[in-house]
């Protein structure tokens, strides 16, 4: 394995499926950093009535975290392999805008093709739905439906992924062995 290489893995899923929370827990376990996700401090800042256009908006900010957490990761670490959790990729704004706008800006689905990621872990929607200013559907079945979309598309590419299901112990512990395969 090459010296201070940093494995991608990528926490995607519905909303308040406890992405964050995973990988807030995931960080602390190999104590490394996580990426956050860039739409909540987008719609924070800029109000909940967005349009298309903002998601590519949106994939931007995301990019340009993420490749900023990488830089970090690159200059602060000597071991052999750094894991770097991802809170959503471009694979959650592209599900989301295609379930919200029915199509998708082809600068994220050539993003998508060209990003590199070492691991999904696709967080299902058996917790409890959490209210939040930002959160727009609550209802079981849309939440299915949308799980059933992640779960095609993880289905239609290349890379290790599981899914990630239970209270949040059990999460931990099934986050912590799909990423142990990939280290």
């Amino acid at each position: 394995m090459a010296e201070n290489q940093i494995k991608k893995i990528a926490v995607i899923g519905p909303e308040s499926t406890g992405k964050s929370m995973l990988c807030t827990q995931l960080a602390a376990h190999y104590n490394t950093i996580w990426v956050k996700e860039y739409a909540r401090e987008y719609l924070l800042n800029n109000g909940t009535a967005y349009v298309f256009e903002d998601l590519f908006k949106i994939a931007e900010g995301q990019m340009a975290s993420e490749d900023e957490a990488v830089k970090q990761l690159e200059v602060s670490n000597k071991l052999p392999a750094i894991p770097l959790f991802i809170d959503t990729d471009l694979h959650v704004i592209k599900i989301w805008s295609e379930f919200v706008f029915n199509k998708c800006d082809n600068r994220i689905l050539t993003e998508i093709a060209r990003r590199e990621y070492d691991l999904y872990l696709l967080c299902n929607t058996d917790l409890p739905w959490v209210p939040d200013e930002l959160r727009e559907y609550p209802d079981p079945e849309t939440r299915r439906k949308l799980f059933s979309y992640y779960k095609e598309e993880m289905t239609e590419q290349k890379k290790p992924w599981a899914i990630i299901s239970g209270n949040y112990e059990e999460r931990l512990s099934a986050a912590i062995t799909a990423t142990e395969q990939i280290l």
